[in-house]
């Protein structure tokens, strides 16, 4: 098994883990390989070392990862705190579908118990729930996350 770093067009940072190079590049050329974050498919390999574990050799010591500032994130972190937000929306809240809009209308009005919904809407129809004083929000979910969650 290989496990690659690869990088999709948005620059998202990500592990693959494959077969072999062969099996990436066929995978990759069909657009099976896609962001977990953005769902971008224009994937690329970045470089890495290989390691090689030979008989008789010991493991280097761990060395101390660099100091950086608290005050500036890095970009693997800032995704991983993407992901938990939006999983935690996922978790708390009722998938309504394409009846968003509909439902987000009966909560407001009252016609239904007030609870936290997600579902697709379209752009006109949310500007049509803005101009009523409904307020949604956008969020981009990954294709990863649509699913049952794991």
């Amino acid at each position: 098994m290989k496990v690659l770093n690869l990088r999709c067009a948005n620059g998202h940072g990500f592990e693959g883990w494959f077969a072999s190079d062969d099996d990436f590049m066929d995978q990759n050329g069909r657009g099976l390989v896609e962001c977990p974050l953005c769902s971008d498919r224009v994937v690329t390999r970045l470089p890495s070392a290989p390691r090689l574990n030979l008989s008789g050799a010991r493991e280097p010591a761990p060395s101390a990862p660099p100091a950086r500032a608290a005050a500036e994130p890095q970009s693997a972190d800032l995704q991983a705190l993407w992901m938990k937000a939006v999983r935690h929306m996922i978790e708390t809240t009722e998938d309504v579908g394409e009846r968003f809009p509909e439902e987000a209308r009966r909560i407001h009005y009252g016609e239904t118990e007030h609870r936290a919904i997600r579902g697709q809407a379209s752009p006109e129809q949310r500007a049509a729930l803005h101009e009523e004083g409904i307020e949604v929000v956008a969020i981009p979910v990954p294709n990863a996350l649509k699913g049952p969650l794991q």
